[in-house]
């Protein structure tokens, strides 16, 4: 079971390690990089000039290079953004395309998303690749989506368990939904969202919650029932610190995922895997 235990005073509390997880996935990633005749390369195009998309676009090239992954960054105006995804669709030397969002104002989300080609569509965006979810195929799932997957099956047994998803977003909430829901892992899952009433009632009786709500410490101790598993998707930055979705006082009852250090980390590590999938296969 991928768990670590952090000593405090009155107790312990049982992180779940996503750490080992990523590291093992980039393991992966490095031994398939060296097996092709080729350096797999990936292109993140960014259209605006959001300083938290430019630090996380810093970070993706540091982890390529790690990786052995050539990355490129390509900045366009939002006249030209469609476009430059074309191009990049007819470029062979090219296997992943990630679209840094936020998106620039005025253009569509999903026209954007269709126009990643489905065999380069790293991040699971294109509504084809959305699409093939549920007949069961996950070529190019979401990889945060993905990455919830990854941390549930290292520490449970998924199975006939009760999962409540807070959120309905198209990168997480619903596309790890129907993934949950798949046969093999037959989940029973409930799917949470601004209008539920009573969602404490729903929670506290799940034996798993997955929080993707962007609000900093919105899952109180009160709503999880003792020994639950959860996963902490947010990432917030509150008085000068990043914290998840999570109140601090969950972790005193429930297996909980860290923020910084969690799901993201293997978020990462699962793009660039399925930079070298998208190599392997266009190579084959």
């Amino acid at each position: 079971m991928a768990t670590s235990q952090e000593s405090l005073e009155g107790g312990s509390i049982v992180w779940i390690d996503c750490k080992s997880i990523a590291k093992s996935i980039e393991e992966d990633v490095r031994k398939r990089v060296d097996l092709l005749s080729f350096t797999p390369k990936l292109v993140s195009v960014v259209g605006t000039d959001d300083p938290s998309t430019a630090s996380y676009l810093r970070s993706q090239k540091k982890k390529a290079e790690k990786l052995g992954i050539d990355f490129e960054i390509i900045k366009t105006s939002p006249g030209d953004f469609l476009s430059t995804l074309e191009k990049l669709a007819e470029d062979k030397n090219v296997n992943g395309v990630f679209v840094a969002r936020p998106l620039p104002e005025g253009l569509d989300e999903k026209r954007v998303f269709s126009a990643v080609p489905v065999e380069k569509d790293v991040e699971g965006v294109n509504p084809e690749n959305l699409g093939f979810l549920l007949y069961g195929e996950e070529t190019f799932p979401p990889c945060t989506a993905e990455a919830v997957v990854k941390v549930l099956e290292s520490v449970t047994e998924i199975s006939g368990k009760k999962v409540t998803i807070v959120g309905r977003s198209v990168t997480v909430g619903k596309p790890l939904a129907i993934m949950l829901l798949k046969k093999g892992r037959d989940a029973t899952v409930t799917v949470c969202h601004s209008r539920t009433q009573n969602l404490g009632e729903i929670t506290r009786a799940s034996d798993i919650v997955v929080v993707a709500v962007g609000k900093a410490h919105f899952l109180k101790r009160d709503m999880v029932k003792e020994g639950a598993i959860v996963i902490d998707v947010g990432i917030n930055y509150v008085d000068g610190k990043w914290c998840g979705d999570v109140d601090s006082a969950v972790e005193e009852i429930a297996q909980v995922t860290p923020v910084p250090g969690g799901v993201g980390q293997i978020t990462t590590a699962l793009l660039f895997e399925h930079v070298v999938r998208a190599a392997e296969r266009q190579k084959a």
